[in-house]
């Protein structure tokens, strides 16, 4: 079984796609976070607009030793989504996250193509999104946490600034999927949206 979730930044995706492999007993890869280890790369290199140079990075990426944690700062979000919409990058990933779809029992995968480009086939496809003020919220509640200190302004303004970017790509825009089912987090908490999210794809397992 592969579930593909889709959706913009802080839209709860991620927390969900986590919830839900633990619930399944599925391997989990938050695809966001391959970017934001091509950005980190190259923003070390000083080379963040150099192409070439975030294709190589992509090419040579270790899934296995990725750091979460180091990678959710807010400047490697940004990163990420810069390097994200170069299409060479994206091809360079391509086949890592094929495979670790194809897992024997199956994946959740999150992201912004899973249900478009990387898992068309997926048993179940969510995409989750809310509001950007909500979103903007959610990530700084996350940020301030980390102990950045960063407005709240200008989390909206680079939440608006990504998504507009994200959606306006050339290489694997943001959109919904037409099989996926469209999950709305702007006013749930994350039981009641995990909840919502598990009734999604017990339907589709169940064929509905």
């Amino acid at each position: 079984m592969v579930i593909a979730i889709d959706g913009p930044a802080a839209s709860g995706k991620g927390t969900l796609a986590r919830k839900l492999a633990a619930h399944y007993g599925l391997p989990h890869l938050d695809t966001g976070l391959l970017y934001r280890a091509v950005g980190a790369i190259v923003l070390a290199q000083g080379r963040l607009q150099d192409e070439a140079a975030s294709v190589e990075a992509a090419r040579g990426l270790d899934v296995t030793a990725l750091d979460p944690e180091a990678l959710r700062t807010a400047e490697l979000g940004e990163a990420a989504s810069v390097v994200a919409a170069r299409g060479n990058v994206r091809a360079a990933l391509l086949d890592l996250q094929h495979r670790f779809a194809a897992q024997p029992g199956g994946a959740v995968l999150d992201g912004r193509d899973i249900g478009t480009v990387i898992c068309p086939k997926a048993q179940a496809k969510l995409f989750v999104t809310a509001s950007p003020e909500v979103r903007a919220q959610r990530r700084h509640r996350e940020l301030l946490g980390r102990g950045e200190d960063i407005a709240f302004a200008a989390v909206l303004a680079d939440i608006r600034k990504r998504d507009e970017r994200d959606s306006a790509r050339a290489a694997a825009p943001l959109v919904q999927a037409e099989d996926a089912v469209l999950l709305d987090t702007s006013t749930l908490d994350i039981p009641a949206a995990f909840a919502a999210a598990l009734a999604i794809v017990e339907a589709r397992r169940a064929g509905r």
